[in-house]
């Protein structure tokens, strides 16, 4: 399968090189590069349950180990228009850090779940 901005490489574990990104996200992903008209750097995509349990409060089973969830690096003005997008689209979740250092837009496509209504939006 093949993507017209993001290669598989881009999302694979960053501790042990693992992907087990789901191509649906990519493909989600790639449409909403394609409407913000400007490249996104994905600063996480898929997560081994070990590198996830060390970066994030959700332990070994987050959404990033599932293959359905990445972090996309963007800041200011370029994250409100890329959220306002994403909003128009198919993701079922939307995270959103906009303050220190590390700036980015959470987006999955995580399906409903006991407890978990989607879709969902939250702050960090």
């Amino acid at each position: 399968m093949s993507f017209r901005y993001f290669t598989l490489d881009e999302f694979k574990c960053k501790h042990c090189g693992a992907n087990q990104i789901d191509p649906a996200l990519v493909l989600e992903l790639d449409e909403l590069r394609h409407r913000f008209r400007k490249p996104l750097l994905i600063s996480s995509g898929y997560r081994c349950p070990a590198h996830n349990s060390k970066v994030s409060k959700t332990g070994l089973y987050g959404p990033h180990t599932t293959g359905k969830a990445a972090d996309i690096a963007i800041s200011h003005g370029d994250a409100l228009a890329l959220l306002k997008l994403a909003l128009q689209m198919r993701f079922t979740g939307i995270g959103i850090n906009q303050k220190g250092g590390g700036r980015f837009l959470h987006l999955d496509i995580l399906p409903n779940a006991a407890g978990q209504p989607r879709p969902t939006i939250w702050s960090y």
